[in-house]
């Protein structure tokens, strides 16, 4: 049986899942790190990064609710797995590691890919197939860019995607791209006017962008 998730997007690459009575946080920025992005104070069942830069893996800005290492404590709602790749295309001689997880709650599978700089390989594509959500990098420079990511879109296709790692009006680093270099690619694109998204059978399949909370 499946039931709803919500997402929710906190900017940058930080998300909040929740399903059932359990909400997780990840990749938690550190104040100050993003531009134009304002201060976390989360609070959750567990904690995931995808690699320990400080826009990132700011844990502090996250409360548990429960006192256990999340990385190694069953949850009761989310079954978590992950597989590890490279933060850049050079295996990480750039720029190190990075980690994609994937959760299922409730019938439902999201990816969060973290910051990914490459393509997966045979193995991981299969592992990123059957998604209900794909939560994918596509500013390049420190990631992938847009058409590498509407690549991998193409290879494993998930039901809907959410863009994230970008730049935009007010937030985000420079150097990244703006979110409709990824979005001119696809047929069906959904904008919503604000960062919660609620997974269901309902959902409008494709690419959509939610709105990113900024500073006020």
């Amino acid at each position: 049986m499946t039931s709803d998730m919500d997402i929710i997007w906190h900017g940058h690459s930080c998300f909040e899942l929740e399903c059932g009575s359990e909400r997780i946080i990840i990749d938690p920025y550190k104040d100050g790190s993003v531009w134009g992005l304002p201060p976390l104070h989360l609070y959750a069942e567990a904690v995931y990064c995808s690699h320990q830069h400080s826009d990132h893996n700011y844990i502090e800005a996250v409360t548990l609710t429960k006192s256990y290492i999340p990385e190694y404590s069953a949850l009761s709602y989310f079954a978590v797995t992950h597989f590890d790749t490279f933060h850049d295309n050079a295996g990480g001689k750039k720029r190190g590691a990075n980690r994609v997880h994937i959760f299922e709650g409730e019938g439902r599978r999201v990816a969060h890919l973290g910051d990914l700089g490459c393509m997966p390989d045979g193995e991981q594509l299969e592992m990123l197939k059957n998604l209900d959500c794909m939560l994918l990098p596509i500013g390049g420079f420190f990631t992938i860019n847009a058409k590498t990511a509407k690549a991998l879109v193409e290879l494993t296709k998930p039901r809907t995607i959410v863009p994230m790692h970008y730049s935009g009006k007010g937030f985000g680093f420079p150097v990244l791209a703006k979110v409709t270099e990824f979005t001119k690619l696809f047929d069906h694109v959904t904008t919503l006017d604000t960062n919660y998204l609620e997974l269901n059978a309902e959902t409008p399949s494709g690419v959509i962008v939610l709105k990113c909370p900024t500073r006020p």
